[in-house]
């Protein structure tokens, strides 16, 4: 069963391609596309990149596996010794335990921000890059449209009416 969400999209995309195709009629312009995937894969900068980002998450996994190791021989120390420790030691032994498990989980999810964060800054100038040629050329060869056929996303088009406003109006919103 297609949700209401996708029949949404699905009669926007409808409504974006009809009035594209009115629009090329009108304009008299010239429709393209491109795969940007593709494009991005074919530039050297992607695959250094790929490269940095790749030794990035390595630093960041070999941080982890060491306190994982750490974490293993605290358990195993505290399991192979636990009937002789007082029930002091044993809170203490505990407590370092579970402390260790919370720095683990921390450090997972702020290395993973961290991952993110170093993956856009690597490739935000490399699709800044593609994003300025895909413009350059449209404009050279006289597109009025340009779509990313990996996505089915409009990557250019010419200055127009932003009628927001309008349709916000009609909707009463």
């Amino acid at each position: 069963m297609i949700s209401f969400a996708k029949k949404i999209t699905g009669i926007f995309l409808f409504i974006a391609l009809i009035s594209v195709s009115v629009a090329n009629a009108q304009i008299k312009g010239k429709l393209g596309h491109v795969d940007s995937n593709k494009l991005l894969e074919l530039m050297p900068e992607k695959a250094t990149a790929q490269t940095k980002l790749q030794d990035f998450a390595k630093q960041l996994q070999d941080q982890l596996v060491a306190m994982q190791g750490e974490y293993d021989t605290k358990v195993q120390d505290y399991q192979k010794n636990q009937a002789t420790y007082s029930d002091l030691i044993k809170q203490t032994k505990a407590k370092e335990i579970g402390d260790l498990e919370q720095r683990i989980t921390a450090y997972q999810q702020s290395a993973q921000e961290e991952l993110q964060k170093k993956q856009e800054e690597l490739l935000q100038p490399i699709i800044d890059k593609a994003k300025k040629a895909i413009q350059d050329v449209a404009k050279e060869q006289g597109y009025s449209y340009v779509f990313d056929s990996s996505v089915g996303v409009l990557l250019y088009f010419p200055d127009t009416d932003d009628i927001l406003s309008l349709v916000k109006t009609k909707l009463g919103l």
